[in-house]
């Protein structure tokens, strides 16, 4: 896995989060076009920098436990 198709993934998956549309972790994995282990791969890597995701079964899908989104890049001053 490429660190350009990480961080493209982890940003798509964020998007999905943010829109409240990411479907059960199968739905989603699809809408990305990765398996099942590849995306809970990019979820524990976007927990282990801070994501706070959480996933609700009873609304089937992933949430932020607090307002916010995932950024990736250098922002300057």
């Amino acid at each position: 896995m490429s660190s350009r198709i990480a961080i493209d993934q982890m940003l798509k998956i964020n998007q999905l989060i943010v829109k409240k549309n990411t479907g059960k972790p199968a739905e989603m994995a699809v809408k990305l076009d990765c398996s099942l282990t590849t995306l809970f791969t990019y979820i524990a890597m976007m927990r282990k920098m801070g994501a706070p995701i959480q996933y609700n079964k009873f609304k089937q899908t992933y949430y932020y436990e607090e307002e916010g989104s995932f950024v990736i890049g250098f922002v300057p001053k």
